[in-house]
């Protein structure tokens, strides 16, 4: 039965974490973004998200949070959420779902832990800004 299931793979839509400049918090702050650098409109996209790891031999885990967007048009990219500096110590998971012309799509995507920083950035398509991308 396992083998009559077909499950697509994930392509062209990946996240990325951008250091922006914040009012609030009168400093450089990090981003989560949802990049859809492909030819289809992504529908019914929920993103869940969570941190977890090790700190000082403790095991430590955030609570879980839940996005959801309509719809993210093909070639663009949607803020998802804030992470907070002290979560950077920890691995960052962001599980995203979604549907392209009716047919199912998830992936799950990690920053592991201290990967989110200014030394490890690259140019993000569609931003055309630094940042750090899973793929």
């Amino acid at each position: 039965m396992k083998k009559d299931i077909t499950i697509p793979e994930v392509e062209n839509v990946f996240l990325a974490a951008v250091q922006e400049w914040s009012d609030d918090f009168m400093e450089k702050v990090w981003y989560a973004y949802l990049v859809n650098d492909s030819d289809f409109n992504l529908d019914s996209v929920m993103v869940v998200s969570k941190a977890f790891g090790t700190i000082d031999g403790e095991m430590k885990k955030t609570s879980v949070l839940r996005h959801a967007f309509v719809e993210v048009p093909a070639v663009s990219v949607v803020k998802i959420e804030m992470v907070e500096k002290s979560l950077l110590v920890l691995n960052n998971e962001f599980m995203v779902t979604f549907f392209i012309d009716n047919k199912l799509y998830d992936k799950k995507f990690i920053f592991k832990s201290n990967l989110i920083n200014e030394n490890d950035t690259e140019e993000v398509p569609i931003l055309f800004v630094e940042g750090v991308m899973v793929k």
